[in-house]
């Protein structure tokens, strides 16, 4: 004790992930808010269910992940207020590092539903997620392995989600690096 015998008492907040099997809702949430969406995104946007919501059968976070895809990414600012506008919050602090995308997060009743990264087609973070998906999808094996860590690390208390999301980080450029491969020669 210092300053007087007055205790000093410092509050470590920690987190919890939590992990829910996968639910058949999660496509219709996914198609219903791709409908919002392209009503308020030009004809050439291209909107993909995305993260582990869009693989079959896999235990995920129950967020819908959505990829947003413009040919012309310069476009990207204009399009802030009509995606604000259905309800998402614009979260530009990762910009910084990653320029090339746009997030936006969507909670109901406190609650986060939606996550949208906008970026441009063809970009390697467009083909990472897509491909990382489709492998998923299609390698039942390796989405059992990615649910059975998920699960793992759901067990544990993190700083916040980014730390949680840095212990995955590892297995999904393994499975990244794998569907790259499987791309290449084909």
């Amino acid at each position: 004790m210092g300053g007087g015998g007055r205790k000093i008492i410092i509050a470590c907040q920690v987190m919890r992930i939590a992990i829910s099997e996968y639910s058949p809702l999660w496509p219709k949430i996914f198609d219903d808010e791709a409908a919002l969406l392209a009503r308020q995104l030009p004809g050439s946007a291209v909107i993909e269910h995305i993260g582990s919501t869009a693989v079959p059968g896999l235990a995920a976070k129950p967020v819908i992940d959505i990829l947003i895809g413009l040919a012309d990414f310069a476009q990207a600012n204009s399009f802030v207020p009509r995606i604000e506008q259905l309800g998402y919050e614009y979260v530009p602090q990762y910009e910084t590092e990653m320029p090339f995308r746009r997030f936006f997060r969507k909670e109901q009743s406190g609650v986060r539903t939606h996550h949208i990264h906008m970026v441009a087609i063809g970009t390697d973070f467009w083909q990472r997620h897509l491909r990382f998906r489709d492998y998923l999808r299609t390698h039942p094996e390796t989405a059992a392995q990615y649910a059975a860590l998920k699960h793992t690390l759901a067990a544990r208390d993190w700083q916040d989600m980014n730390e949680y999301a840095d212990a995955k980080t590892d297995f999904i450029r393994s499975v990244e690096a794998e569907a790259a491969r499987q791309c290449e020669k084909s």
